[in-house]
């Protein structure tokens, strides 16, 4: 598993985190149409980085939930480090 101060943008990761915080649903428009957005900060035993959550993704996750994020995909946004689902990837709540 990895942690996540070892992340670096542009490459598939897994890692388990804890969600220490949520912001706000915003409305947004994409090249893909309208939808809704979420930063969620993640926190483990090395360091902290923001989930992205994109549409119901907003609604489906708390704070205090420990969640495995398997093949998500980690970028550089405005000079800090972000995961998302990406397109192949799964986030699981865990116990």
């Amino acid at each position: 598993m990895t942690g996540i101060a070892t992340l670096r943008a542009d490459q598939n990761a897994t890692i388990e985190a804890t969600i220490t915080a949520i912001s706000a649903v915003r409305d947004v428009t994409t090249s893909r149409g309208a939808s809704q957005v979420a930063d969620a900060t993640l926190q483990d035993e090395t360091g902290t980085i923001t989930l992205t959550l994109w549409g119901e993704d907003t609604k489906r996750y708390t704070v205090g939930q420990k969640l495995k994020i398997t093949d998500g995909w980690v970028r550089d946004f405005r000079g800090k480090l972000q995961i998302s689902q990406g397109r192949s990837g799964k986030i699981t709540v865990l116990p």
